[in-house]
Formats: C-alpha cells, structure tokens, sequence
C-alpha cells in the first residue's frame, strides 16, 4: 500500500508539472504549490506622479533599479534570515520606506511604493500561496493604496449583476491595507468574464467601475487603487486602478480607468470560491 501511494504522490506531482508547463502558469511552479519553494519578493511601484525607485535588500543592490510608476518586478529568492529591505529615491541615498522580513518557505511577498500624504511609503503583504497542486483557477487580491478613499468595498461580480443585492467580494479595505489580508492566502475565482466596482466602504456609491474584464485561469492579480493625483491627494475617492500579475519577468502593471460597461452577455461568472 506504501508502495503504490508513493507511486501515486510521483504520479499526481507528474501530472502537475505538465498541467503548469502547458499553462505557461509564470511563477506558479510545483514547488510553489507544494509550499516548498524558496521565499521571494518583488516590488510594485504605485506612486503615480514620476517618482522612480531603487530597492536595496541588507544594504546592497537588488535588481530592482530606477523603478518607474507602475512597475512590478519579477520575484526573486531571499533567504529566511533578516531581510531588511530599503525603498530609496532612485539614484540616492535617501531612504523613503523599508521594512525587514524573516521569509517563510512557500510564502511570496510584495513590496508596494505606495502613495502617501507627503511621499512614498513602504508597504508589504505577505502571501502565503496556498493554491492546490492541480488547481487552474485566478488568484485575487485587493489592496488599498488610495489614501483619499479610506475605506472602500471591491465588488467583482459578473457584469450585470446589481450591486443591491450582493454583499462586496473585498469589504471594509482600509489605506495601506490588503483583503485578504497580508499573511492570508487569495481568494479564489473561475476564469471568466467580471467587472470591478469600487464603493466607499458599507455603501453602494461606486467610485470606480472597470467595465467587462477577463480573468483567465492561473491568473494571479494583485488589485490595487491609487489616487488619480498622487502623493498628497485630498479630492475625495478619485482613483483609479493598477492590476498587477504574477510572472517570471519584470513589466508594467495595468492601469484601469473608471470606464462605462460596455454591452456583454449576461452569462453569470462563477462566484469567487
């Protein structure tokens, strides 16, 4: 019996690794859903009024050099000691946020230049990738980086679902705060067609609408609002949003404007697991 149960734990780990190598699944590997791999970071800079970045990781360079807004780095490995990580105007020596983080084997971390009321700040979240061996379906996550909408509600609903009958998918999303939260894994959806729609938090006034958006399987997106005037912003809820993807290269997140639904088919989308 022993026997045959390795044979199938081989077999299952098999199957995966072609599953993953036909999706073309980025930084989905089978030692990260086996919570096995070694711990990583990347950044994402969403400080939207021309400030550019240097990350230095214990006092030394990392790959992460004059980050522009909107940019997500690819994950890199650190090691599970301390890990003081230092955000730094690009080109200086000035030190405008770090945080130091004692990686977890499995867990992914995101480093996010975020907005604030007189300059970048540094904020992490922790993510714990719990994804199942053979699993195909998106990964979401919503965080705060909006510092004139303090607390927001996220509806990713299908597309002509009405807000008054449904509860928010991320509720009660502070500033400088994720849902899940950091240290939780995400949330879980079919692939499909949806629609974001951003409230003040406990309310159905939406201050953002996505229009139709398409979630593929094994996507990973990190969803983040940002005000539209950056750092100091006092006009209330004006934001927009980056989405943010898991992969094996450094790019540029996407950038969502609020934008009328254009028409759809009214199937359902599968409700998030």
């Amino acid at each position: 019996m022993k026997n045959f149960k390795n044979k199938l734990t081989v077999g299952l780990v098999v199957a995966a690794t072609a599953l993953l190598a036909a999706c073309g699944g980025g930084d989905d590997g089978v030692d990260d859903r086996l919570g096995i791999s070694q711990p990583s970071v990347r950044l994402l800079n969403t400080v939207p009024v021309g400030v550019n970045v240097d990350l230095t990781q214990n006092g030394a360079p990392t790959q992460v050099s004059n980050a522009p807004y909107k940019f997500v780095s690819a994950y890199f490995d650190i090691s599970k000691d301390n890990n003081l990580f230092q955000l730094k105007l690009a080109g200086t020596q000035t030190v405008i946020g770090q945080t130091t983080i004692n990686g977890a084997t499995g867990h992914k971390y995101s480093l996010i230049a975020t907005p604030g009321a007189t300059s970048a700040e540094l904020v992490t979240i922790d993510d714990p990738y719990d994804k199942g061996l053979i699993s195909d379906k998106a990964r979401v996550r919503g965080f705060n980086a909006a510092l004139n909408s303090q607390n927001i509600d996220m509806y990713i609903t299908a597309p002509a679902v009405d807000l008054t009958t449904v509860g928010p998918t991320l509720g009660a999303i502070a500033y400088k705060n994720a849902n899940p939260p950091s240290g939780a894994d995400s949330i879980y959806f079919d692939s499909g067609t949806y629609r974001l729609r951003i409230t003040t938090a406990g309310t159905k006034t939406v201050i953002f609408d996505s229009g139709a958006l398409t979630l593929n399987n094994n996507a990973d997106w990190l969803i983040t609002t940002i005000p539209v005037d950056g750092i100091g912003a006092v006009v209330p809820n004006r934001i927009k949003v980056l989405v943010a993807t898991s992969s094996t290269g450094a790019g540029n997140s996407t950038e969502l404007v609020t934008q009328p639904l254009t028409p759809v088919a009214a199937a359902s989308a599968p409700a998030a697991q």
